[in-house]
């Protein structure tokens, strides 16, 4: 079955590690013969959630920006992958915004059965992705019909091109093959 495969890659910098590794993921589902499209939430102009709860009333987002679309390309998507930097051990700021701002998708009937964590970090310790994780697990929590289905973390590199060579590409790449 053709799958319809959306990455959100919140890396703020263009040519980034965890960009990197979204598209090595890519790059394994477009080989499987699925769709895959990548939004780059650095190219977005979005706000945060104001707690309304309105989005619940209405399916959609009162706040006209480009969250809106993005929520929807998610509410589509059979496999969402999150690419994201780690800071402070946690998902970066454009992450959590963005999954705040999917809020209109929590009693919808949205198609994602699952999801993928793709994080890189200057810290290589295997703890440093742990609170990362468990951000973008608390958020797959609310949907019944998703699960995390895998996370790659690429520790060890800070600068842009650091993650040349490094094992989680592949790894990054076979998952990609695998959804």
């Amino acid at each position: 079955m053709n799958k319809k495969v959306l990455i959100l890659s919140s890396s703020p910098r263009k040519g980034s590690n965890s960009e990197a590794l979204a598209a090595a993921f890519a790059k394994g589902v477009q080989e499987e013969g699925h769709q895959v499209e990548t939004v780059y939430l650095r190219e977005k102009q979005y706000g945060f959630c104001q707690g309304c709860f309105a989005c619940l009333k209405l399916g959609h987002c009162v706040i006209k920006d480009d969250a809106v679309e993005i929520a929807q390309k998610m509410h589509d998507a059979d496999v969402l992958v999150f690419a994201t930097p780690v800071y402070y051990y946690s998902v970066s700021g454009q992450l959590k915004t963005m999954l705040d701002r999917a809020n209109p998708l929590f009693d919808s009937d949205y198609h994602f059965t699952k999801a993928y964590l793709l994080a890189t970090a200057a810290e290589n310790e295997p703890s440093t992705v742990e609170g990362t994780e468990k951000d973008v697990q608390g958020w797959v929590d609310c949907f019944d019909r998703c699960e995390l289905s895998g996370t790659v973390f690429a520790g060890g590199v800070n600068d842009v091109g650091d993650i040349v060579g490094h094992p989680a590409l592949e790894k990054a790449y076979q998952a990609g093959k695998e959804v």
